[in-house]
């Protein structure tokens, strides 16, 4: 039986495009089940204590700059550091990709599409025209897709996913869960392809036996 990644993540999010491909060849090469569980970022960070960018500390704010720079290398990328359309309100991209689970059908192909839509053309992912031509090209039903995400059960399942990536101990996208021990960033792939390779029990928070003091 395949083992099975939750993968907890916003098309707004620079950080889950970065690691996006890397991702997409860890689960090839481990022939892992993805469930796909796009969330709300803004709640998620708000409720574990995080901020939003504009809130942060000029000196964070800095670092992030230097640190897009570093992985656009990494990852053998060519994105804008501040693309155009940037920041947006990811609900309804987002939405897409749920109502495409609902269908039973492989998000990926949009996926593939709407990341670099964002960081590499540009494009502005909250228009709903924007999506359905981004679905289209990927052989989806684009308008269809996009008039169901805007509606009441997409969004409670939005909110379910944001739900479930608090019980998870989530707080960020991109969030990858592996036998429910978390790990948060793209920056973390090749930590969690480590305990793919070596098929280790997963970490916990909670130390057996340790003694405090």
């Amino acid at each position: 039986m395949a083992r099975q990644i939750d993968y907890y993540f916003s098309l707004q999010s620079p950080w889950a495009y970065i690691g996006h491909e890397a991702f997409a060849r860890l689960v090839s090469t481990y022939d892992l089940k993805v469930n796909y569980r796009p969330v709300l970022l803004v709640d998620l960070f708000s409720e574990t204590g995080g901020l939003p960018l504009a809130k942060r500390h000029p000196v964070r704010q800095r670092y992030r700059m230097i640190e897009l720079q570093r992985w656009r290398d990494k990852r053998g990328l060519n994105f804008h550091l501040q693309p155009a359309n940037w920041p947006f309100n990811g609900r309804l991209a987002d939405g897409v990709v749920i109502a495409l689970l609902e269908a039973g059908l492989d998000p990926e192909p949009f996926l593939q599409r709407a990341y670099p839509a964002v960081w590499e053309l540009e494009l502005n992912l909250a228009d709903p025209a924007t999506l359905v031509k981004l679905a289209d090209d990927a052989g989806l039903p684009g308008r269809q897709l996009v008039e169901r995400s805007g509606s009441d059960e997409i969004s409670a399942a939005y909110e379910q996913n944001r739900q479930n990536a608090l019980e998870a101990d989530v707080f960020g996208s991109p969030g990858y869960v592996l036998d429910g021990e978390v790990f948060w960033g793209q920056d973390r792939i090749e930590l969690l392809e480590d305990a793919l390779k070596s098929g280790r029990k997963p970490y916990s928070c909670v130390v057996q036996g340790q003694q405090s003091g």
